[in-house]
């Protein structure tokens, strides 16, 4: 596939994701070569080829998987009965999804919210920073990193629609208010995310669980946030406190 970085390109202007199939490694008899490559939309349509046949649709079957779990993946395959061919070769080959960085979105650009935005700049999250307040960013140090998202409390729809909800969406809540950061829980606890998590103690952990329960019949409660936030290293300043959550999200990201 000769073209493959032009279509790479066009599928990352339009931010769509792919797996790009790249064969690493072959032994023996083989139906494709070394740097054969093939492209895998979420769709199963693919460009280019790595040889047709079974081979060809288990590495679309794998690069989906990859997509869905947005993880590296390699595979091996030796070329005999169970693919139909006799040629008795080997193959291997790497599947990378493209164009799924984890996107980050911090409710709240207080001292915390916006030490966490500075510090993750240079790694592979895309930075959204959320505030109500009215005015909020026009005095804030921010990165050009750093998208910044006003949003109104008097339509929380704003506040949903902020959000690019999916398997690649990582949450923080952590507002200037109590009462926003439970809606914003319950609401974000009815869309898809990779990681959720709360600014808080213990206790606000169960007082968030408890209300959930009673008074939004979410069952789970907050069985699926992550609170209080941050690996345990010691330190509260809110400098401290960012790199612990820092730290956490990219454990997360890199070791699922």
């Amino acid at each position: 596939m000769e073209n493959w970085l032009e279509i790479l390109n066009s599928f990352k202007k339009k931010q769509e994701p792919v797996a790009l199939v790249t064969v690493t490694k072959c032994l023996g008899s083989t139906p494709c070569v070394v740097g054969s490559r093939m492209i895998v939309s979420k769709e199963k349509k693919i460009y280019g080829t790595i040889g047709g046949g079974k081979l060809e649709f288990k590495a679309i079957d794998e690069a989906i998987i990859a997509l869905d779990e947005n993880k590296i993946m390699e595979s091996t395959y030796t070329l005999g009965p169970e693919f139909e061919q006799c040629c008795g070769g080997q193959v291997e080959f790497i599947i990378e999804p493209m164009n799924q960085l984890p996107e980050l979105y911090i409710y709240g650009a207080g001292h915390i919210g916006v030490e966490i935005s500075n510090l993750l700049n240079g790694t592979s999250f895309k930075i959204n920073l959320i505030d109500s307040r009215d005015n909020w960013f026009e005095n804030l140090e921010l990165g050009e990193h750093v998208n910044q998202i006003p949003v109104s409390i008097k339509d929380f729809k704003t506040f949903k629609d902020a959000v690019n909800w999916g398997n690649n969406c990582y949450v923080l809540v952590m507002t200037h208010d109590h009462t926003i950061d439970f809606d914003i829980i319950a609401m974000a606890l009815q869309n898809d995310t990779k990681f959720l998590g709360l600014i808080g103690s213990k206790t606000k952990r169960v007082r968030f669980h408890n209300m959930l329960i009673k008074e939004m019949s979410i069952n789970e409660g907050m069985d699926n946030v992550v609170c209080p936030i941050g690996i345990e290293i010691g330190g509260n300043s809110p400098k401290e406190i960012a790199i612990s959550v820092v730290a956490q999200l990219l454990q997360i990201h890199y070791k699922g």
